[in-house]
Parts: structure tokens; C-alpha cells; sequence
């Protein structure tokens, strides 16, 4: 082992010519599939601008996984982003990464914000939810 050493890089490795772009699917299939439980179901489209210098990836997966995807806090959604951005940086791109709610019937094209908002239930009254009238809040005086 010669950890010590420094190696000076191939004079090609890190160059790429304007019209080369990372694998954008093939990466983020990579990344994604060891979170899911049926990686078939996952949906990866990658829309290329070499005018704008720009990438756009859309994901879209089974919204029983969704929970593993995206992880604690968003951790792993955070880190595949990071992971994806990093190359997009190398090729001199910038990359943006939306995710889908669903590849279920009936659900496909919606954002995982409208998704949500779809499923969220509407807030309850203090009557509704059965703990006594609702009443203005009264706030105490100063002496």
C-alpha cells in the first residue's frame, strides 16, 4: 500500500467535450433501487438541455417504499440528490431531481407535495374531534 504517494490523474481523466453527459438514469437507478422493495416499479425519466447546461430527472416509484426513499429527515433522498449533483458538477451541469408520489393507476404525474396534500385529511374543529365547544382564546392581563 502506498498511501503516501501521491498519483498524478490521466491527462483525459475529468475532461469531457460539451455534448457528454453523465448517465443521469443508469446513476439514479443505481442509487434507488436498494431502497425498494420491487425495484420494476421504478420510473426514470432524464430530459437533457446542452443549450441551458442543464438536466432534468424525474423519479417515480411505488408509494409503499416511499418511506425507505427518502429516509429519516430526508436523509436519503438528500444524499442520492448530492450524489447526482456532484456528477452533473464534474460534466459542468447543473441538475434538478423531482419526485413522483406514485407509479400506481390513477396517481401518475402528480408531485410527492400534491400527493400528500391529496392523502392529508382536512383539519378538525375541538367540536369535531369531540373535546368541548371552541372558545376565543383569552389572554391574561399584565398587572
Amino acid at each position: 500500500m502506498f498511501l503516501n504517494r501521491s498519483v498524478l490523474p490521466h491527462p483525459n481523466v475529468g475532461t469531457q467535450s460539451p455534448t457528454d453527459s453523465p448517465n443521469y438514469v443508469g446513476l439514479v437507478r443505481f442509487l434507488m433501487q436498494p431502497f425498494l422493495e420491487s425495484p420494476k416499479t421504478l420510473s426514470v425519466d432524464c430530459e437533457i438541455s446542452h443549450t441551458l447546461k442543464r438536466a432534468w430527472v424525474r423519479i417515480a416509484f411505488d408509494s409503499t417504499d416511499k418511506g425507505k426513499v427518502f429516509g429519516r429527515g430526508g436523509r436519503n433522498i438528500q444524499a442520492i440528490r448530492t450524489v447526482i449533483a456532484a456528477a452533473a458538477e464534474l460534466a459542468g451541469q447543473s441538475v434538478y431531481l423531482d419526485i413522483y408520489g406514485s407509479t400506481t393507476p390513477g396517481r401518475e404525474g402528480m408531485s410527492f407535495d400534491e400527493d400528500q396534500e391529496d392523502r392529508s385529511p382536512p383539519l378538525k374543529t375541538r367540536e369535531e374531534r369531540g373535546n368541548g365547544p371552541s372558545r376565543p382564546v383569552v389572554k391574561p392581563r399584565s398587572r
